[in-house]
Formats: C-alpha cells, structure tokens, sequence
C-alpha cells in the first residue's frame, strides 16, 4: 500500500484528483480494515489464524496486482480488494503470536512488526529511484510490481502451512462478535486509530504538502525519514516491548511528541522537516507496536481475535475520517498548512487517553 504515496505527485496529475479524492484514497484501506476486522475474526473462528494469515495475502496479492490499471474507478476498486486481503491478516496476527509465544507477546509482535516496516521501508525507498525508471516511468507498472513479493510469501505461507505439523490449538476461538461493553476495546481502538491516521496523513498528504510550499527537493528524503526511523523503534521495542507495553508513560510521552514532530513539519525550515517527519515515524511505530502487543497480552487465549478485531473496528473506522476530513480542509481553505489541524488533535487525544489505560492490570483476562 506504501508503493502508492511517493507516487501521489503523478496520480493526482494524471488522474486529475484534487486533494478530497487523493484523501478518500488514503481512507480506504482504513475503511475496509474497519469493515472486514470482524469478518476476518469469524474466519479465524471458522479455520484458524494461520489459514487466514495466507488467504488474505493471496487476496491482497491479486488486487494489488490490478493497482495499476488506468482509470480512478480501478486503483479504488483495486485498493478496495487489497485492503480487504490485509483487514483479515490483522486479527490474525496477534493470535499466532498468542498461540506460538505466550511468554514473549511483546517480542513476538516486534518481530512481525519489523516484517511491516521493512515492506513499508522498501515501498517507499525503491518506487521512484528505481523501479519508476525501471519500468519507463509508468507509475501504473510501478504500483502493480509490488504485487509480486507479497505473492510470494504467500507461496511460502502456503507451503509451510502445508508442511507444518504444529496444530491450530486445541483451545477453540470463541465466536466472532468483540465485546464492545468492553472499555479496553475502545481505548486501544482510538490511540491506535490516531496514530495509524497520523502516519496516513503524513505519508499521503507530505509529497502534495512539500510541492505546494516550494520544496519538492524534500519529498523524498522526507518520506525516507518518515519510514526509515520507525525501524529502530521496531528494533528498539524487540528488547523493550514486553515492558513498555504494560506502562501509561510511554503512550502519554508518544501523543505528546507527536505534536511537537507535526509542529516541525509545519512549520520547520530546510532540514528539519527531515528531522521532523523522522521522529514522527519513529513515535507512531513505537505507538502501533506497542498497541499490537496488548490484545494477545491482555485477553485469554481464545479470545484474542475478538478483542483484536474490536481494537481494528474501532481503530481504523476513526482514521478513515482523519484522512478525508485533512483533504477537505485543505480544498475548503486553500491553505495546505490546514492538513496539520486534525493529526494534531488525534495526537493530544492519545495522551489524554493512555492516561485512563489500565495495561499493567491483567485481572479477568487469564492467560
């Protein structure tokens, strides 16, 4: 999905968006991780995480390979169908970690986090100084080669599934329905929503931002600070997760930075713009590990997919509007500086929440 934002630039001239329809692109995989959250927690339910884990890169796949045909109704349709392929990889996630090392969640959620942010990191390094010159400039070419890796593993994914003697567990899924009486659900939904937004909103809305004052010459290395930075968080959390995670600190501290990091994107000179959007990745990387870690540490076994596909509900149903609601202030206002607004509230709201999170208790939710 991160192939698409360095290549936003030649979207929007060839397709003539204006900035609401390059925002209603940035909100779709987050409309479709919010709708099919809970249909992917049935599947779970139905055939097991790791049959899930594979049917959703096959899916994801064979749209995203459909991405660069012309036309908008296309990249939405295609986008639409991609994102659905990793909305029922999110739930399942946390459940093989659960099932696999449920005395190292926080290390098991870093590990695959590190998967996440290396494909991210690649996407958006290697689209246009590499493959866009390889494939003659055709940013339709371009989007449509990132298919392949993701094919990829999902051969491996299908052939170790085959292979692999290890059983789904013996402890059944329970149902598919989160409980939405549950407090947690909704406190991990919305810092994880306002971060996942936060991060759309930069890497979408950065390129179109940078041409807009002038400095195009900071697209790139922008982006690359923005992706490349949450890497030593994933790193760093690899030690740090199985604590951190279970601490208000570290959430009240991230929402907090976060807002000085908006603030230097805004309204920084030269560099620090770099310097700015760096921390700003390296904050929401730290937020959405930290946040992944805490359905499989929290809930019982069984249960991890509801609380997980309860927290993606929640979560990505609110940085849906983030994103849409950033391009319609911009087209409504004319002031590119506008895009800055709402991020900045969805970072206060973070700290105001993690304050009222109960990580460290782990009362009723027995492992």
């Amino acid at each position: 999905m991160l192939a698409a934002p360095p290549l936003i630039p030649l979207i929007h001239r060839d397709l003539h968006l204006s900035q609401s329809g390059v925002g209603v692109l940035t909100a779709l995989p987050s409309l479709m991780f919010a709708l099919i959250a809970m249909p992917g927690s049935a599947l779970i339910a139905r055939i097991g995480p790791v049959r899930t884990l594979a049917a959703g890169l096959f899916l994801s796949a064979a749209a995203a390979a459909f991405r660069g045909a012309a036309g908008v109704a296309l990249l939405y349709g295609a986008t639409v169908v991609m994102a659905a392929g990793v909305a029922v990889m999110n739930p399942a996630l946390p459940s093989i970690v659960r099932d696999w090392m449920p005395d190292r969640v926080g290390l098991g959620t870093a590990v695959y986090s590190n998967g996440l942010l290396i494909g991210e990191l690649l996407a958006v390094w290697l689209t246009v100084p590499f493959i866009l010159p390889l494939l003659a400039g055709r940013w339709g070419l371009a989007l449509a080669s990132w298919s392949v890796p993701v094919f990829i593993t999902f051969l491996l994914v299908a052939v170790w599934v085959r292979k692999d003697g290890r059983p789904e567990g013996s402890a059944p899924r329970l149902g598919w329905r989160p409980n939405w009486k549950d407090p947690l659900v909704w406190q991990l939904g919305f810092i994880f929503g306002a971060a996942a937004a936060i991060y759309l909103v930069a890497n979408f809305f950065l390129p179109d931002y940078l041409h807009h004052t002038h400095r195009p010459e900071l697209v790139v290395k922008s982006l690359a600070a923005l992706n490349l930075c949450q890497l030593p968080a994933s790193l760093l959390l690899l030690a740090l997760a199985d604590k951190l995670s279970r601490l208000r600190s570290p959430y009240v501290v991230c929402g907090l930075l976060l807002i000085a990091a908006l603030a230097g994107i805004a309204f920084g000179p030269g560099q620090w713009v770099v310097a700015a959007s760096g921390l700003l990745g390296f904050l929401t990387a730290s937020l959405l590990v930290l946040t992944f870690a805490l359905p499989p540490a929290l809930a019982r076994r069984e249960e991890v997919h509801l609380l997980s596909a309860g927290m993606f509900t929640v979560s990505y149903a609110c940085s849906v509007a983030i994103p849409i609601a950033c391009g319609f202030l911009w087209d409504m206002t004319q002031r590119p500086v506008s895009m800055f607004l709402l991020p900045g509230i969805a970072a206060l709201a973070i700290a105001v929440l993690a304050l009222g999170l109960r990580v460290g208790e782990k009362g009723g939710r027995p492992g």
